[in-house]
């Protein structure tokens, strides 16, 4: 697939109100070869960005409106009072759409994911870290590798930061988490970096998620959101530890969040052009 292919695929990340992720989403999506425009809220709920203009969708991270009520309450409703419909053409046409951190939050509140019926409840929400602090870290994950999430393909482990407060991962239920677990839904989970097999303790798992689960997608897996932040880990230099792979001989070539994004884009590229 030649990169003139991959720039005719439109990427949209909405910025605002707190949202801080921009740059790096944005670089994530250009380096993977997107055309990518960053829209202020407003602006998209004003119509001077349609959704359906587009074929990759961010919500970003930070904290938005000031996690007031609740970490992406505020911005979900804001964003189901003026962009439902949108969002729902926009996700029925198989667009793609990663939510990060924040946008995980909001995304849990808005119903489009896990979206196990078409009701637009929400059925998963992401509470208060298990130990009631905010957390700054590197985390290892590990991927369900017969997951059908788009994002992640080629991912068997990863590392990535986690910088959150509410990422505490809890189903409404448990005909809830047996659909996720059922239907290879629960994409990413926090894992133990020696054994590489997900766990509950910390602060390998740093907030206490039910069943290790840091990232999930939708039953397409075109819709994905999780709490670790891929936009942060795009150089290798990002790694705390970089220099000690450098010695070892064993430093990637680009941050490993990066082929998060590039599947992405090479899969909107083939199906969504």
């Amino acid at each position: 697939m030649d990169l003139k292919q991959k720039k005719s695929v439109r990427a949209l990340v909405i910025t605002g109100f707190g949202l801080n992720c921009e740059k790096e989403t944005e670089c994530a999506l250009r380096e993977a070869g997107a055309d990518v425009t960053l829209a202020h809220l407003n602006d998209v709920l004003a119509g001077q960005a349609r959704l359906a203009d587009f074929h990759v969708l961010a919500f970003i991270g930070g904290f938005s409106f000031g996690d007031h009520l609740g970490a992406g309450t505020v911005f979900s409703n804001r964003v189901k009072s003026k962009l439902a419909d949108q969002i729902q053409d926009f996700v029925a046409a198989g667009k793609l759409l990663i939510g990060i951190c924040n946008g995980f939050q909001t995304m849990t509140r808005l119903g489009i994911i896990p979206a196990l019926n078409d009701g637009g409840d929400q059925e998963v929400a992401l509470a208060q870290n298990a130990r009631g602090v905010f957390r700054d870290d590197w985390v290892t994950l590990v991927a369900d590798p017969d997951s059908p999430c788009v994002f992640t393909k080629g991912i068997k482990t990863i590392e990535l930061p986690i910088r959150h407060g509410e990422g505490r991962f809890i189903p409404a239920d448990e005909r809830v988490l047996a659909a996720l677990e059922a239907q290879h839904l629960a994409v990413l989970r926090y894992a133990d970096p020696e054994t590489g097999k997900a766990t509950q303790e910390f602060p390998f798992n740093p907030n206490g998620s039910v069943n290790a689960i840091a990232g999930i997608c939708d039953p397409s897996g075109r819709v994905f959101g999780l709490m670790p932040h891929p936009e942060a880990y795009l150089s290798p230099y990002n790694h705390p530890l970089w220099t000690r792979q450098k010695l070892a001989g064993s430093l990637p070539e680009k941050g490993l969040g990066q082929q998060i994004f590039d599947n992405a884009v090479a899969f909107a590229a083939e199906h969504l052009l």
